[in-house]
C-alpha cells in the first residue's frame, strides 16, 4: 500500500475551499471537503488512477477530478505519494 501525504499547500487549499463553501453552508462544505479526502484514498490502492496533468506533461505529475475541482498528487515512488495543490477547475494553474 502506497503512503499518502498531504503537502502544507494542498492542506491551506483544502482549508480555502471549506472556507469558500461554508460561508453559504458549513454542512456542505464539511461534506465536499470530506469527498474530496475520499477521492484522493483511491490512491493507497491505485497510485496512477488519476491522468497525466496535460499542462505539465510530465508522468509523475497527475490529478484526480471532484467536481469543480482538479487534486494534483505527485507519484514520488511506488511507496509514497505527496498531494500538492487543490485547484478549481475555472483557475489557470501557475
Amino acid at each position: 500500500m502506497v503512503e499518502v501525504i498531504w503537502t502544507r499547500s494542498a492542506l491551506n487549499d483544502l482549508r480555502a475551499v471549506f472556507n469558500y463553501i461554508s460561508e453559504d453552508s458549513i454542512f456542505y462544505a464539511t461534506r465536499f471537503t470530506n469527498q474530496l479526502i475520499q477521492r484522493v484514498d483511491v490512491l493507497l490502492e491505485f497510485p496512477l488512477a488519476g491522468r497525466i496533468v496535460p499542462e505539465k506533461e510530465d508522468p509523475a505529475i497527475r490529478e484526480l477530478i471532484e467536481g469543480n475541482y482538479r487534486i494534483f498528487y505527485l507519484v514520488k515512488s511506488q511507496k509514497k505519494i505527496f498531494i500538492l495543490r487543490i485547484h478549481h477547475s475555472a483557475k489557470n494553474i501557475r
